[in-house]
C-alpha cells in the first residue's frame, strides 16, 4: 500500500505537535499532577476502550487475514521477548532492570500508533489498529506479568494473572469490539457517541503523553536506552515486516503491523515498572528517548512503507 509522503507529513507534524503541546502545559498553564492523572485515567479507561471498540465493532472479521496478522503479531513479540531478554542479560542487568529492557523492547504507545495509522492508511488503518491491538494487548499483558512475578522469591498466582489480564480495560474494550463487529454493528444511537469519544481519545491521550515525558532522566544509563531504543523502534518492526512478508499479508494488514510494531514504549510501563517492582527510573528514561528518537524513526518507516 503506497503512503501518500505530503499525509505523512501532516500526520507526523500534527500527533508529535499534540505530544510537544501536552509537555509544554504541564511546565506551564497545567501544572498540577492531579490533573494529569485524571486525565490518564479517562484515556485509559473510558476514551481508548471507546476508539477499540468503535474501530473493531465496524470490521467484517470474516473477510480478514487473521491467521496471518496473528502469525505476524505474536512471533515478533515472541522474538521480541527472547531479544529484550538477552539484551539485558548481555548488559549485566539485574531482574528489575531487565522488566524495564522488556518492557522497552515490547510494549507500544498505542495512541501513537492510532494517530499514525488513521492519519497515513485513513479509517481502514484504525480499524486495522483495532485488530492489532486485540492480538497485541493478551500478548503483552501475560509476558510482563510473568516477567515482574518470575524473580525468584515469588511465583506467579494463575489466579491473580487471568483477573489482571481480564479487567484489563484494552482488553475489554477489544472484546466489546469482536461482539459488536459479530452482531452486525454498532447501533444507529451508539455509533455516534463512540465517534466522538475515538476522536477526543487521541487527541488527549497524545497531549498526556507529552505531559508524561521527563527530559531530565536522559542521562540515566543511556547505553541501555539506546540499545533498547534501537531493538525497539527498528528491529521489531523489522521483524514484523519480515513475518509479514512470510505470512503473505495484504498490504494494509502488513503496514497496520510494522506501524504499531515501530511505536515508542507505553507510557504507562512507568506505572508498572513502579506498581510492580521494576526499575521506574529506568523505565521513565527509556520512555523519554524511545519517543524522542521516534521523531526520526517512524517517517523512516512511513517512508519505507511509502516505497
Amino acid at each position: 500500500m503506497a503512503l501518500p509522503l505530503a499525509a505523512g507529513a501532516d500526520a507526523f507534524a500534527a500527533t508529535f505537535g499534540m505530544i510537544a503541546l501536552g509537555a509544554v502545559l504541564r511546565r506551564t498553564l497545567l501544572r498540577e499532577d492531579p490533573v494529569w492523572a485524571g486525565l490518564e485515567k479517562l484515556v485509559f479507561f473510558v476514551l481508548l476502550p471507546a476508539l477499540l471498540v468503535g474501530s473493531i465493532g465496524t470490521v467484517e472479521l470474516a473477510r480478514l487475514p487473521l491467521g496471518g496478522l496473528a502469525t505476524t503479531i505474536w512471533g515478533t513479540l515472541l522474538l521480541g521477548t527472547a531479544g529484550s531478554l538477552a539484551l539485558a542479560r548481555v548488559l549485566g542487568h539485574g531482574h528489575a532492570a531487565a522488566t524495564s529492557v522488556l518492557q522497552g523492547g515490547i510494549r507500544y504507545n498505542n495512541l501513537l500508533a492510532f494517530a499514525a495509522a488513521g492519519a497515513l492508511l485513513g479509517p481502514p488503518g484504525i480499524a486495522m489498529g483495532g485488530i492489532v491491538t486485540g492480538l497485541i494487548v493478551p500478548m503483552v499483558q501475560v509476558i510482563t506479568t510473568l516477567a515482574f512475578a518470575l524473580d525468584g522469591a515469588n511465583r506467579p498466582r494463575p489466579g491473580r494473572l487471568l483477573k489482571q489480564i481480564a479487567s484489563n480495560p484494552l482488553l475489554l474494550g477489544c472484546a466489546g469490539g469482536f461482539l459488536l463487529s459479530l452482531a452486525g454493528g454498532p447501533p444507529p444511537g451508539v455509533s455516534g457517541l463512540l465517534r466522538g469519544l475515538s476522536q477526543a481519545s487521541l487527541a488527549t491521550g497524545l497531549l498526556c503523553v507529552g505531559a508524561a515525558l521527563t527530559p531530565g532522566a536522559l542521562a540515566d544509563r543511556w547505553p541501555t536506552q539506546a540499545l533498547t531504543a534501537g531493538f525497539k523502534l527498528l528491529l521489531m518492526p523489522l521483524v514484523a515486516l519480515g513475518l509479514a512478508t512470510l505470512a503473505g499479508l495484504a498490504p494494509l494488514a502488513a503496514a497496520t503491523a510494522i506501524l504499531f510494531m515501530a511505536q515508542p514504549t507505553a507510557t504507562t510501563a512507568y506505572v508498572q515498572a513502579r506498581a510492580m517492582g521494576g526499575d521506574a527510573p529506568l523505565m521513565a528514561a527509556m520512555i523519554t528517548s524511545q519517543h524522542v528518537a521516534a521523531l526520526a524513526t517512524l517517517p523512516f518507516w512511513a517512508l519505507l512503507l511509502a516505497g
